[in-house]
């Protein structure tokens, strides 16, 4: 490709309501532009990346024996009605009526649609495990579209669901899938995790997340050098408590302490000069219109799914001050477990402290030297709140690193779910009825394009991985008007061509200056620079991740670039 024909329009200021690394520079380099809020236009350079993953996809599943389908992007309502998925999905589900009245949904997600699919096809045991996926749209009406393509209303997925005659044969699939994506994901040059992870709205036993290590990552993980345990913070769970069988010889006496104006934790820390870990902090949630009284550690945080799997309720809220002096008849802001006259939930976190801080029910004081088993009981330690880099690993209690990632890909094991909701049924070899054991394994596609960026880049732009840059090289003669810097730059490019490699030659008439940021931003792998040396028979290679320059012999560059990209 030449630059001068290439519709790349880049430029020098990043948009106002970019917020990220990869929102601004996908826009700065021509990747992307925005059309309105949550929707974008891919343009040719975005285009070229986005091939290159989707076919790295379609290898990997192709090997590891998926089928791929389409399925349209039009659902009719009955299909979601009789999953029981309709009136529950949420506003999320982008929903229409056809000139018949009758009502469709644009595609969130595709379950509902294949097992309509595998259900009017495949009848014998004979006939299964099948594995089927697609890439295509998906749409999803985000309350606050963001941060560029990591949070769109369309956006490309890959999703692929399998059918088995039994859970046994579906874990299978599923452990095959981790595999694929682990080498999907390794291909495209990401550092990457794969995470236990919640199930979340598609349902399922068990799930992984594949993360892509960044630092502006929405999500948060944590995992273990040691055994290999990784885990979402979502779903991460505390190690199993050590509690001393003598701990009650430790007790000290309970105290009365004057803490005037002091209601946060880190404020009553402060006021104290202790950590927030020796403090323990009382919250008052209401769930189904019940209140509880949940007891952690004070530099804990609750985590809400954790909570809500605990109470087996949908939503909770904080109760507000009228509320909590109603249900405790304490201050809020100096609330404590002694004496508490609603359910106590209390977190594992607490079960190993001892003389710990708590408030005294009453306004401007704490409690010093506060023991569960002696001034409160504990029935149960529960497992409610997040889990933070630097606590013991559940597995083998070695310390567990905390990292941001960026979720790039899902599995999970969805079991019978929807073949049971959709009757989508085999006859075994008993000649007997039986829901089919089901999987579902979903890749952002478009997702990956950003994230990418969000762990490849510096202040000069993008910086891509050699096999998802849309372009590997970048030959760039410094004057186009010099007659022999053009020749020696068409034949390098040339030559390039005829090996199989994608390659940009900037004949723009420009500022060498120009070009060379337009290069970094634009984030090609290598760049073949040819200036006033080719009289000396030499050109400068530069390589985009490492900043590395070498002079090269002419005649021997591209055997060097091919040598660096094998």
């Amino acid at each position: 490709m030449r630059f001068s024909r290439l519709f790349a329009p880049t430029l020098k200021e990043s948009p106002a309501d970019a917020e990220i690394p990869s929102h601004k520079l996908l826009i700065r380099a021509g990747f992307i532009r925005k059309k309105a809020a949550g929707l974008y236009d891919i343009l040719p350079l975005g285009v070229r990346t986005l091939l290159k993953i989707e076919k790295i996809i379609r290898e990997e599943m192709n090997r590891a024996g998926a089928q791929e389908v389409s399925l349209p992007i039009m659902h009719p309502s009955e299909l979601w009605i009789e999953s029981g998925r309709w009136n529950v999905y949420g506003k999320e589900m982008i929903k229409f009526k056809d000139r018949h009245e009758r009502e469709y949904a644009l595609g969130p997600t595709a379950e509902e649609m294949i097992t309509d699919l595998v259900r009017k096809e495949v009848r014998s045991y004979k006939q299964l495990p099948i594995n089927l996926f697609q890439i295509g749209r998906k749409f999803r009406d985000e309350i606050r579209p963001r941060f560029g393509l990591m949070r769109c209303r369309e956006f490309i997925m890959k999703d692929a669901y399998s059918f088995h005659i039994s859970d046994k044969d579906a874990e299978r699939e599923y452990w095959n899938m981790y595999e694929t994506y682990s080498r999907i994901f390794k291909r495209m040059g990401l550092e990457f995790k794969a995470v236990e992870a919640d199930t979340g709205e598609i349902g399922g036993k068990f799930s992984h997340e594949f993360m892509v290590i960044a630092d502006t990552g929405e999500g948060k993980l944590v995992y273990c050098e040691k055994c290999g345990y990784a885990a979402s913070t979502e779903k991460a769970e505390q190690a199993e408590p050590v509690i001393s069988q003598g701990r009650e010889s430790l007790f000290e006496e309970i105290e009365e302490v004057y803490t005037p104006d002091v209601k946060s934790i880190n404020d009553v820390a402060d006021f104290l000069g202790v950590d927030g870990s020796s403090l323990a902090k009382l919250i008052v949630i209401v769930a189904d219109n019940k209140p509880y009284a949940i007891l952690l550690r004070g530099d804990r945080e609750i985590n809400e799914l954790k909570l809500l799997r605990l109470l087996k309720v949908k939503d909770f809220r904080f109760a507000t001050d009228e509320e909590v002096k109603e249900f405790t008849g304490q201050e809020p802001g100096f609330l404590s477990p002694v004496n508490i006259r609603i359910p106590l939930i209390v977190d594992t976190s607490v079960a190993e402290m001892v003389n710990f801080y708590t408030g005294s029910g009453r306004k401007d004081y704490h409690l010093k030297n506060v023991n569960w088993g002696r001034d409160f009981s504990v029935e149960q330690f529960y497992d409610i709140s997040e889990v933070k880099g630097g606590d013991r690993c559940p597995k083998c209690g070695a310390s567990l690193i905390e990292k941001r990632g960026i979720e790039v890909g899902h599995i999970f094991k969805l079991g019978t779910k929807y073949s049971e909701a959709m009757n989508c049924v085999f006859v075994d070899e008993n000649g007997n009825e039986k829901p089919m054991v089901m999987g579902c394994y979903g890749i952002g596609v478009t997702r990956v394009m950003a994230a990418a960026v969000e762990q490849n880049y510096d202040e000069f732009g993008i910086i891509w991985p050699v096999p998802i840059a849309p372009f590997e090289v970048e030959v760039i003669p410094v004057n186009v008007k010099n007659s022999q810097q053009m020749e020696v730059a068409e034949k390098i490019y040339k030559e390039l061509k005829d090996k199989g490699i994608d390659v940009l030659l900037d004949d723009r008439n420009e500022r060498a200056g120009f070009k060379f940021k337009d290069a970094d931003l634009i984030g090609i792998p290598f760049q073949i620079v040819v200036g006033k040396k080719v009289s000396d028979g030499v050109v400068e290679v530069k390589v985009r991740k490492t900043g590395e320059k070498m002079e090269i012999a002419a005649e021997k560059v591209v055997e060097m670039v091919l040598s660096r990209l094998s």
